[in-house]
């Protein structure tokens, strides 16, 4: 199951994209939006955003978003440090 949001095609040609871009750009835009506002967390908005974790943190500075680091990160690279021995 998933969203889908309609848009009329006079709003889509009035992106300045090509529309073959527009698509992935405003899963981009929408990713930052949320992850700013605290709506989504850095990993669900990286996966909204269909990026890796670091083109994601690099798209965050590019945006100016301050990048939340959580206990939950924390732990995650905790454990991906302790297996790479």
């Amino acid at each position: 199951m998933g969203l889908f949001i309609q848009l009329p095609d006079d709003l889509i040609q009035a992106i300045r994209l090509p529309e073959k871009e527009v698509q992935a750009r405003l899963k981009r835009e929408l990713a930052v939006a949320l992850y700013a506002k605290d709506l989504l967390s850095f990993g669900k908005a990286r996966e909204l955003a269909e990026m890796t974790r670091w083109d994601f943190h690099d798209l965050l500075g590019e945006e100016g978003v301050v990048r939340r680091y959580d206990v939950e990160e924390l732990e995650e690279d905790l454990k991906t440090l302790e297996n790479l021995d």
